[in-house]
């Protein structure tokens, strides 16, 4: 079971047999993910066994049971002939399987008995295929069906043979930054089609972002997503912290009721930032301390990690991961126009004007203050010029600056084909 269940799942059912304690597999994970830090992988169940936690003899014994327990609802599903297991987390099995009818190989994803009692669960998994339904890209799983068999719900999608930009990062490698350029690209044109048609992810992240043997990205898991006119939802979740901690937003953890597209914005960015640089752009003990980060902590550019990266993907980035939604992209079009100058060779227009812009705004605050401190900018740590006191201080930099910025957009704009 250990070599195809997800990590967590395994570590729950172990507890649940009594093998081991919450306090063994914590300990066991915290080892698991020393070892990582060494380079060194290592699955949970060989941890387990390693530390005197576990024995071979009760996981092979405890890997019988699980396999025909989580492969016997999918096989109540009519009309697919299963052909094995891809995966399994807390709220779902993922099994591979043909649909007869069609005679093609699609994912099945069913959801666990225990939480079919669950209403909540329950309609967001029915609420995940209703809106992966809406939505036809080539850069998103494709939804096929949604239903209920046998006492157990279940949704069908486009199968996707390949791998997650998660299963790289976990390697610890980085990607090369035209390889990541490419994957954010085409998953910002998923994100653009979604939000055209009022939907919003709000859970981007590695493990959402497949990649086919083709190199074709796809967005997937519409778990959380949502209409982003849906009122009631968004009343109903306020106050609550939707998303990942490594990749979510601030008005995300703030639990605000009017998210919108720049949530997505910030999500890929926090995942270009891990896909560059091989780490995540805030790190902590716990998800709140990771999240209290997002919320105050300034973001270390990921081209002074990265040194070898451009700075069209530095500015990129920071702009994605402005703190404050007003500040980053406000767009998928805009953010597409950058992304796409980036892979071009050619400097982020939008990114520039916005931090020129940014950068007046700071200067002329400054001057009103007296004050010498920090310029607030959209794009985070850019160091910027400071007032350095006396009358003519403020119009003298702001015509240097505005000068510079028309001279700058006429030379690209000479320079294009």
């Amino acid at each position: 079971m250990a070599e195809t269940a997800d990590e967590t799942q395994f570590g729950r059912i172990v507890v649940e047999r009594r093998l081991a304690t919450p306090e063994e597999v914590r300990a066991a994970m915290a080892r698991q993910k020393e070892l990582a830090g060494q380079g060194k992988r290592r699955r949970l169940a060989d941890v387990m066994i390693e530390e005197g936690y576990v024995t071979k003899s009760q996981l092979k014994r405890l890997g019988g049971q699980l396999d025909d327990s989580m492969t016997r609802p999918a096989q109540q599903i009519p009309g697919f002939q299963i052909l094995g297991k891809l995966g399994a987390g807390a709220m779902a099995t993922v099994f591979k399987a043909r649909q007869l009818s069609l005679d093609r190989v699609v994912a099945v994803k069913v959801l666990p008995r225990r939480l079919s009692e669950n209403k909540e669960f329950v309609e967001r998994f029915y609420k995940e295929g209703r809106a992966a339904a809406q939505l036809n890209h080539n850069n998103i799983v494709q939804a096929i069906d949604v239903g209920e068999a046998g006492g157990y719900h279940y949704f069908v999608m486009e199968y996707v043979a390949g791998s997650t930009v998660y299963d790289v990062l976990a390697k610890g490698k980085a990607f090369e930054e035209s390889d990541a350029l490419n994957i954010v690209l085409q998953i910002a044109r998923a994100l653009q089609h979604a939000h055209e048609r009022g939907f919003i992810h709000r859970d981007v992240k590695p493990k959402n972002i497949m990649i086919a043997k083709d190199g074709v990205a796809k967005l997937a898991d519409m778990g959380l997503a949502r209409e982003a006119t849906d009122i009631q939802a968004a009343m109903a979740e306020a106050g609550r912290a939707y998303g990942t901690p490594y990749y979510i937003s601030p008005e995300q953890i703030r639990g605000e009721v009017d998210i919108d597209f720049r949530a997505d914005i910030y999500s890929l960015g926090a995942t270009f930032y891990h896909m560059v640089t091989g780490r995540v752009p805030f790190d902590g003990p716990t998800p709140s301390a990771v999240m209290h980060k997002h919320l105050k902590e300034p973001l270390i550019p990921p081209d002074h990690i990265n040194t070898g990266l451009s700075a069209g993907v530095g500015e990129v980035i920071e702009l994605m991961m402005a703190k404050r939604r007003e500040e980053r992209y406000q767009n998928t079009k805009d953010l597409i126009q950058d992304l796409d100058a980036v892979a071009r060779g050619e400097p982020p227009l939008q990114a520039r004007q916005r931090y020129d812009a940014n950068l007046l705004e700071g200067l002329a605050d400054g001057e009103r203050a007296g004050s010498s401190g920090p310029v607030r900018g959209g794009a985070s740590q850019r160091s910027a010029p400071q007032p350095v006191g006396g009358g003519w201080t403020l119009p003298i930099i702001l015509g240097t600056v505005l000068l510079a910025s028309i001279v700058m957009n006429i030379v690209i704009l000479l320079m294009r084909p």
